[in-house]
Order: C-alpha cells, then sequence, then structure tokens
C-alpha cells in the first residue's frame, strides 16, 4: 500500500516536473520571438550610442583596466600587451594586474609591466599574498587603490580589439545611469576541437540571444564577469564586489539594479577569448557558475519578490534571467523522479515515458532553433551538416549542466564555503593579438 502511494506521488511529480519544464520551453519560445521582434531597433540604438562621439582627447575621463590573475603562468604577459594596445590617450589609460598567484606569474607579469612602463605606460602589479574573497576581493582592493571612475574589467586570456574602449565608454558616458556596458565575449579557439565547437554553440546561446535580449526588454543584465566598462558609482551602489558568491559578476549586478542603477550590453563589439579545451577544465567551471548563481538566486530571488517599490513588471524582468538556472534544476530533477516513478509503479511506465520524451523533445527542438538563431546573430553561419553533429554533444553538456546546477543546492543551502576554482588557461590559440575587425 505504501508503495502504491509512494508510485502515485512520483508519477504526479514527475507530470508536474514536466508541466513546468513546458513553460520553460514557452519562455524560450517567447525569448527567441522578442529577440527577432526587437533586434532590428535594439541594434540600432546600440549603433546610434556607439557613434556617439567622445570628448576631444585632452577631456577623456581615466579609464582603469583591470586584470584579474591567479597562477595565470606567461599568458599575464600577451594580457598586459592586449590591455596598452587600446586606443585611449596614454596618460587616461591605466593597467592594473589584480594578482593573487602563488607561482611564477608574479615574476612574469612584472616583466611584462616594466615593459610596458618604458614605452610610458601606467601598469601595477598588486600581488596579493591572501587571495582573500577571490577575484572579488583582488578587485575590490585594486579599486582602492586609484581615484578613477571608470573600471574595464578583462580577464586573462581575453584579448579585446584596439577599438574596445572608444566603442563601450561611448556607450556609457552617453547613459549617465548605467552601472556598466557588457561587450559580447567572443572566442579564440571555437573550432580547436568538438568540446570548443560545442561550448560555442552553447554560450553563442547566451552571449549571441540571452543577453542582448535581456538588454532590449529591459530585463535585468547580469554582468558575465569579463569584456565589460565599470562605473565606479554603480559598483559602490551596489556595495562592492562581494567574495562570498562564486559569480561575483551576477551578484553585484542585481545589488545595482536595486539600487537603481542597470546595465547594457553591446552585441556589436565583440571580445575575443579563450573556451576551456579539455573536459577537467569545462567541468571545473561548470561547476563553478552552477554553485555561483544558485548562491545568487538563493539571496536575490526573495528580495525582488517582496522588494518595495518594484512593479510587478519590473519584478519579472529581473526575475527571468534566473529562468534558465530554474529549467535546469528542474530538467534533472523531472528525469531523476520519472525514472524512480517507472520503477516504483511499472504500470504507468509507457505513459510516464511518452509525457517524459515529448516534454524533452520539445525542449531540444525550441533549443535547436534559438542556438542556430544566435550562431547566424554572431556571424558564424555554421554548416547545418556541421552544427546538427555538435549539437548531439550539446544535449549531453546541457544534462550535465542541469546535474550540476542540482548537484549544487545541497551546498547553497547550508550555506557551504566554496573555494574559486580558476578556469585553466592555455592562450596558445590566439596567435598574434587582434588588430581590426
Amino acid at each position: 500500500m505504501i508503495l502504491d502511494w509512494i508510485g502515485h506521488f512520483l508519477v504526479a511529480l514527475a507530470l508536474t516536473g514536466c508541466g513546468v519544464l513546458f513553460l520553460v520551453v514557452l519562455g524560450l519560445a517567447w525569448l527567441l520571438r522578442t529577440h527577432h521582434a526587437l533586434r532590428r531597433e535594439g541594434l540600432a540604438l546600440e549603433g546610434s550610442l556607439i557613434a556617439t562621439s567622445l570628448p576631444a582627447d585632452p577631456g577623456l575621463p581615466h579609464v582603469v583596466v583591470q586584470i584579474p590573475s591567479y597562477n595565470e603562468g606567461p599568458i599575464i604577459g600577451r594580457a598586459v600587451e592586449s590591455a596598452i594596445r587600446l586606443d585611449w590617450p596614454r596618460d587616461k589609460l591605466h593597467v592594473q594586474v589584480c594578482d593573487d598567484s602563488t607561482d611564477d606569474t608574479t615574476g612574469h607579469a612584472e616583466r611584462a609591466a616594466e615593459i610596458a612602463r618604458a614605452k610610458g605606460f601606467d601598469v601595477a602589479v598588486l600581488h596579493r599574498t591572501d587571495r582573500r574573497e577571490f577575484k572579488a576581493g583582488a578587485l575590490n582592493a585594486a579599486r582602492e587603490q586609484t581615484g578613477h571612475d571608470y573600471f574595464a574589467i578583462l580577464d586573462v586570456d581575453y584579448v579585446p580589439y584596439p577599438d574596445f574602449l572608444r566603442r563601450c565608454m561611448a556607450v556609457l558616458l552617453a547613459e549617465p545611469r548605467l552601472a556598466f556596458v557588457q561587450a559580447r565575449p567572443d572566442f579564440l579557439n571555437a573550432g580547436e576541437n568538438a568540446l570548443t565547437r560545442a561550448q560555442a554553440i552553447v554560450l553563442d546561446f547566451h552571449y549571441g540571444l540571452e543577453q542582448p535580449t535581456r538588454s532590449w526588454s529591459g530585463q535585468a543584465l547580469p554582468f558575465n564577469g569579463t569584456c565589460g566598462i565599470w562605473r565606479r558609482a554603480g559598483i559602490e551602489a551596489g556595495g562592492g564586489w562581494r567574495g562570498d558568491m562564486m559569480t561575483e559578476d551576477w551578484d553585484l549586478s542585481y545589488r545595482a539594479l536595486l539600487a537603481g542603477w542597470r546595465g547594457m550590453y553591446v552585441m556589436t563589439v565583440p571580445v575575443p577569448g579563450e573556451l576551456p579545451a579539455n573536459l577537467d577544465g569545462w567541468v571545473s567551471q561548470q561547476k563553478r557558475w552552477a554553485a555561483g548563481i544558485g548562491e545568487v538566486a538563493w539571496q536575490m530571488v526573495p528580495r525582488l519578490l517582496f522588494e518595495r517599490g518594484l512593479s510587478t513588471t519590473e519584478r519579472l524582468k529581473a526575475l527571468f534571467p534566473f529562468g534558465t538556472w530554474f529549467g535546469c534544476l528542474v530538467f534533472a530533477g523531472t528525469f531523476i523522479v520519472a525514472v524512480a516513478a517507472q520503477l516504483v509503479r511499472p504500470s504507468s511506465a509507457l505513459f510516464v515515458a511518452l509525457v517524459v520524451s515529448c516534454t524533452f523533445v520539445s525542449l531540444a527542438v525550441i533549443l535547436f532553433a534559438g542556438m542556430i538563431a544566435a550562431n547566424r546573430s554572431v556571424g558564424r553561419s555554421t554548416p547545418l551538416s556541421v552544427f546538427l553533429g555538435d549539437f548531439t554533444l550539446v544535449l549531453a553538456m546541457l544534462i550535465y549542466i542541469s546535474w550540476a546546477n542540482l548537484q549544487s543546492v545541497p551546498g547553497t543551502l547550508l550555506g557551504r564555503r566554496r573555494v574559486f576554482a580558476r578556469t585553466p588557461k592555455q592562450g596558445e590559440a590566439a596567435g598574434s593579438l587582434p588588430t581590426g575587425r
């Protein structure tokens, strides 16, 4: 009798999960439709802001380029060289290597900084020995060393085009209530192997469809941790970077939003970077992202639901970016419950399997359509036959991402303190630094 009740409960739970996943499918379809509806207008606005005339060089503000670093090796030299090649007045450009390294990276950074200083650039290596609050702590400590108001954040493996600052600063200076401008991360090694090709598809969906649509439609825009410029006032209004979150970028984005600031995504400013080229690096990255977004959701969703002064529309727009994370949780949970339901109640196995299969197929179809659209949106135009083959691996990756999200929940609920694990960089894919587009 008890087993029957458990079976009924599991079947009901599996079907409920399918219902929620169907809502996720509708949400993704809405995202795709909204992207196409707003694309022309959004790109036109972006283009007009980027084309805004900047002051003459003597009137431009000081910009600090911050390069977070932890045991990166010789690649730090390329990052410094890339930073000093940015098109900005030399006396207004400052580079901070925010270094927490415990290996020979600091020496590589010092040598690169010395070469840059010999050319007349202001480059400082700010080395910490305790790594307190990880990347967030390094950024905060570096910000306290300067009184300047604009901070371009570039992870060590990203090599911006020389016009990155001028294009993004034009937008930031034209919109005084922007806390940050987020450029589009791109990939130096997307074609290196099957894993990097599949990652590019997944991330193109995020960078080429989700993020611009959020920006164009007035949703909350989470910062991507790199390839963007923050205004000091926006950072400080949000309380600064917090190292108790694995995704300090999402955390500060939401705290700045609740303080009355917003971000803007610029789709047409790509910044090439590096994808993890091996499975271990990718898995480590996904675990950190899964745990971090869950931590932010755990703290921010209740605030967004009950914060006074937010309209219903504003609440929904602020909550919508958490939909992908929540969908991953439901996806993994529904799969596990469906298998358990079929084991405990075999008589319902066919019905449950049919509903679950139809739901998963619907999800795969809408994801395929969205990823094809994102692929074309960022200008890759991958042949359909190649894309179909890579999409098979994408589905396997999404299953793992869903499991990583679900697996991270207990630690988040228990307040488990996590250590920020850096994604290993190779630094071999770039060749020479980019000079133009």
